[in-house]
């Protein structure tokens, strides 16, 4: 009985038909007539931002690894950034995090959530330091801030809902010439097991599938996105958490303390009971989160030399240097 139903899943899952949106659907996600996709619904995702303002736990340690790692970048670096910008996502995380990191002096702390930046202002006089900080309601999509007026942009697990990421993430231009980009983002096989385990569910008792999480960027196209928003020397590393939870009802709820459920336009609002219990039997789940660096443009920045130019071959270098078999 066991071998037939794991045959009966593998055939659904090959069986998937691919999703293709029609066109009264896709028009339906384009914005004001410009022709711009909207993938997600950023007012669901601002109620979700309102809702993890009250749900969230004091100490994330998910969000809490993944700031810690990001700015430790930040340690790598020679130069100080006394005027910083952290947006969205879990910059409450980078916050309890920063600890004189990065010579910051100014720090500007922005949600599109205003019930989280009255949060984060209520938690500012538990850190115990003196960084001069400001708070601002804005959205990522729609930078409020002056142009060349920051030493250093921090991202933290907030521009995976973007509607367009590499617009999203020309946002260098509030940066000063010589300043730094930092972000990660979730992205590759993020929550792979939650995946297959709502499709099959579906599949199995609804006859097909309906769009349950979001798209996510590949590690592939990170270095592009980069260099698309013209940033210099860019740099892409990869992470991946595993994260055991007692239930997949337990992972729900870590996620919407988290501000990361659903806001995808074309999403079902229902989910059927049956569905839901034969999905509840996933008990970890994996993020994969891309740490993306870069830099705005100086006269100072290395450059690469002209193709050609090299005067030493790789053969001889192989040959210098090669290992030697034992």
């Amino acid at each position: 009985m066991a071998s037939s139903a794991a045959a009966r899943r593998l055939r659904l899952l090959r069986d998937v038909p691919r999703r293709c949106l029609s066109s009264s659907s896709a028009a339906e996600g384009l914005e004001g007539g410009g022709g711009r996709l909207k993938i997600f619904d950023r007012d669901l995702k601002r109620r979700h931002r309102d809702r993890a303002a009250w749900a969230a736990r004091e100490t994330d340690a998910l969000a809490d690894a993944v700031a810690e790692n990001l700015l430790d970048r930040l340690e790598d670096c020679r130069k100080a950034f006394p005027s910083a910008l952290c947006l969205g996502g879990s910059a409450g995380a980078v916050r309890r995090s920063l600890r004189g990191r990065g010579g910051i002096e100014k720090l500007i702390m922005m949600d599109m959530s205003a019930d989280m930046v009255r949060k984060w202002r209520e938690l500012e006089t538990a850190t115990g330091d003196k960084l001069e900080t400001h708070f601002v309601v804005g959205d990522e999509e729609f930078l409020p801030i002056k142009e060349s007026s920051q030493d250093l942009i921090i991202s933290c697990l907030g521009l995976h809902w973007t509607n367009d990421l590499p617009g999203a993430m020309i946002q260098q231009l509030a940066l000063k010439p010589d300043g730094l980009f930092l972000a990660a983002i979730l992205g590759g096989e993020t929550l792979k097991e939650l995946r297959i385990a709502c499709t099959i569910a579906q599949m199995e008792r609804e006859g097909g599938i309906s769009p349950r999480m979001s798209p996510l960027a590949q590690v592939r196209d990170a270095g592009n996105l980069l260099t698309r928003a013209g940033f210099t020397l860019p740099g892409v590393d990869v992470d991946q958490y595993t994260v055991k939870y007692n239930s997949a009802l337990e992972l729900v709820e870590h996620l919407r303390a988290m501000g990361e459920t659903n806001a995808l336009l074309q999403r079902n609002p229902v989910l059927k009971r049956d569905t839901a219990l034969a999905t509840a039997a996933i008990y970890q789940s994996m993020f994969g989160v891309m740490y993306m660096t870069g830099w705005k443009e100086h006269p100072s920045q290395q450059k690469a030399k002209r193709r050609g130019s090299a005067t030493v071959s790789f053969s001889d270098i192989q040959k210098q240097f090669g290992s030697n078999e034992t």
